[in-house]
């Protein structure tokens, strides 16, 4: 259906037994986000909190927490949004099934937004910055966060809401340097509309406009996630999502949502910048303090009964995921359309989306002989790393299946796949000194590390072994090798020093094992780590481990492993330095003083009682 506001679509919820109301008074420093993720965890309902202590404005939370609950949200316009992707990708199929195809075409009447005949948007009340509830997510965060806005910004080369760009950008409310209720910190990070803009407005001399929408239609808040190609508005998207057209209007230049909850107004000017964060982040680390564009505030609104929505972002998965999970639903086929030859592209949450992606592409180069080695799928990673915010990624894993058997979403069945198949002496390609996600802290610096390819094609070369061999047991320096999955240890070794130790380490190990290269056949991938119990305990603990913690040009190692015409190989296993390194991130942990506080909550008379 088109909710029309934040809180119709809450009561659609509550009605349906989606959502519970938090009646007692609850803290926005650790106490609401300690809520939210139990509940989370728990697969539990979406939240609305009726006594925020400090604001007289109520809260909502987990609105998204799971891929049901927003095809719920979506029920009315999910198939139609699906529908018009595909005749974007296949517009003959309009042609040839017009019947079929009307409803679609009709929905995307819905695109184009409606300009509010009011000059002013007169459902707000001004408010400051402070009245908004102050929500504090983890103990060392820099402040208060708003963690679901919709940031709203134009082309000064060409205004206007059409050329706009909405998108989710973290907004620092207090703390650190920031002047209170005067200003607040906007982080956004590589490949974002909002650079664009900032950037032509830097060149000219001017302020950049910005305006932070919260809360309003749950349409609003998935178009400001959604990788839309560059020059499509959101605005647009919104209103075929949310089957009703995004409303808006101007007041002292700035675009006014009249349908969001909260508005914040302001201007970002070319070179103020202020250390923005701590904060942590969706990997399960803290991305900690670095300059960011300064947003100096002119005005906040709030709508009468106005609710903030918030989410919590930690290891994952978390509520963020289930964005990740409507766009594969939505748009899934799209990929197909915009790199030729690939057939899927996961990009794995749980080990914080961009440090690992998954594909599956397509051998078409010679189809008069059978593919013996990668070749278009060797095009495919080039381009896949040249794509959007895709180019982020670290760890590229692709290979081809002319079967269709293989799904890059089912992980452990695909790491098998490409393991048995991948040569470790030709297989590996690394790109070095070049940008990686802003939050990923295992590079060399922020934006920057290195990525790597792993491309396996072809009849499978070995069987893989299902559990450590002797000489991985039997090691000096490193101890306690425990199966992960076939083809994968995980050994333990002393806490990471430096990177002239770990080289040494490194050479300590290749000595003991170069001598076992036939027993190590069924091994593709030993990850060093400081505890190889959790590493190897669920799926889950491996891929957030190995893929936050490397960074491949400088934590992949290999036994017997070579350079040759300048292409890095190894004729035994590929090795993973997985430790912890000092110049890290520390990862999130919950407070367990915080965590006894709202134990009431779920006991016998408590409102979220019988939730887990």
């Amino acid at each position: 259906m088109g909710y029309q506001s934040l809180e119709q679509c809450l009561l659609d919820l509550e009605k349906n037994g989606h959502l519970i109301r938090i009646k007692e008074e609850t803290d926005p420093y650790l106490q609401m986000a300690a809520i939210h993720l139990r509940v989370h965890e728990a697969g539990g309902p979406a939240l609305l909190f009726e006594n925020v202590k400090g604001s007289r404005f109520r809260a909502a939370s987990n609105m998204f927490g799971t891929l049901e609950r927003s095809k719920f949200i979506f029920r009315d316009s999910l198939q139609r949004v699906q529908q018009l992707i595909e005749l974007k990708n296949d517009p003959v199929n309009a042609i040839k099934h017009p019947v079929k195809n009307f409803t679609a075409l009709m929905a995307a009447m819905k695109a184009l937004p409606l300009k509010n005949p009011l000059r002013k948007p007169v459902v707000y009340q001004e408010i400051a910055i402070a009245d908004i509830p102050q929500i504090h997510h983890w103990k060392m965060d820099g402040g208060a966060f708003v963690t679901l806005p919709q940031v709203y910004t134009e082309d000064v080369e060409q205004p206007g809401i059409m050329h706009a760009n909405l998108g989710m950008y973290r907004i620092q409310l207090s703390g650190n340097h920031y002047i209170p209720n005067k200003e607040v910190g906007l982080h956004y990070q590589l490949h974002r509309g909002i650079g664009v803009h900032q950037t032509k407005a830097n060149n000219k001399g001017q302020s950049l406009k910005v305006s932070v929408f919260a809360g309003g239609p749950p349409a609003h808040t998935v178009a400001a996630v959604m990788p839309l190609p560059e020059g499509i508005s959101e605005m647009t998207f919104a209103g075929v999502l949310g089957n009703r057209r995004f409303r808006y209007t101007y007041q002292d230049g700035y675009c006014i949502s009249t349908d969001a909850d909260f508005v914040i107004t302001g201007e970002v000017y070319p070179g103020e910048n202020k250390p923005e964060g701590p904060f942590g982040d969706h990997l399960g680390y803290y991305s900690l303090t670095h300059d960011f564009p300064l947003m100096k505030v002119h005005k906040v609104f709030a709508r009468q009964n106005a609710i903030w929505p918030f989410t919590v972002v930690g290891r994952p998965p978390q509520e963020d995921t289930s964005f990740g999970q409507l766009i594969h639903e939505m748009a899934g086929s799209a990929i197909k359309e915009e790199i030729p030859g690939v057939k899927e592209v996961h990009a794995v949450d749980a080990s914080g989306v961009h440090p690992l992606l998954l594909a599956v592409g397509s051998e078409r180069y010679t189809p008069y002989a059978p593919a013996k080695q990668p070749a278009e799928i060797l095009t495919i990673a080039n381009h896949i790393l040249g794509t959007g915010q895709l180019s982020l990624a670290k760890f590229l894993f692709i290979t081809a299946d002319d079967n269709n058997k293989i799904n890059a979403h089912d992980i452990r069945p695909y790491f098998q796949f490409v393991l048995e198949r991948i040569n470790t002496a030709r297989d590996i390609h690394f790109y070095t000194n070049t940008t990686i996600d802003t939050l990923d802290y295992s590079g060399t610096g922020l934006n920057s590390g290195s990525k790597v390819v792993f491309a396996a094609c072809g009849d499978p070369v070995r069987a893989l072994a299902t559990a450590a061999p002797a000489c991985l047991t039997s090691l000096q320096q490193f101890e306690n090798a425990q199966p992960v999955m076939p083809g994968i240890v995980a050994i333990q070794a002393k806490t990471f020093q430096d990177y002239a130790a770990a080289e040494k380490e490194m050479k300590v190990l290749n000595t003991q094992l170069q001598a076992h290269l036939d027993d190590l056949n069924g091994i593709v991938a030993i990850v060093i780590c400081n505890d190889s119990n959790f590493v190897a305990h669920t799926l889950n603990n491996f891929l957030w481990v190995t893929f936050t913690r490397c960074n491949p040009s400088h934590d992949i190692y290999g036994i017997d492993s070579f350079i040759q015409h300048k292409h890095w190989g190894c004729n035994g296993p590929v090795v993973f330095d997985a430790r912890m390194k000092p110049h890290h991130a520390p990862p999130v942990e919950k407070d367990p003083a915080v965590e006894k506080s709202i134990d009431h909550l779920f006991e016998k008379g408590g409102s979220l009682y019988g939730v887990l």
